[in-house]
């Protein structure tokens, strides 16, 4: 079972985790929502498409734009649709 920690509190986890470029891609329904608030930020990946992402908040301390999704990838990506992935801000475990 991988895991997502930050500030001490496991925000998500799942034993369904998709490898990309060595990031860790956490499945859309694993995530702890109340830990998660959208951000403006997109960035582009030539061959994943637009990234958006999330600004991290637990118990008070907050990591901006420390998790990144892509909502409609490029095809060579679709396995990671909705997927959620982490800025090392934020602790895997596996």
């Amino acid at each position: 079972m991988a895991k997502a920690i930050y500030n001490g509190v496991v925000i998500a986890e799942s034993e369904q985790t998709e490898r990309v470029e060595g990031n860790t891609y956490f499945p859309p329904n694993s995530i702890k929502q109340e830990y998660f608030y959208k951000s403006n930020r997109n960035t582009t990946c030539l061959w994943k498409g637009v990234a958006s992402y999330y600004n991290i908040v637990v118990d008070g301390k907050e990591a901006s734009n420390a998790a990144w999704y892509y909502p409609q990838p490029k095809l060579a990506a679709k396995n990671i649709t909705g997927h959620v992935a982490f800025y090392p801000v934020v602790k895997i475990e596996s």
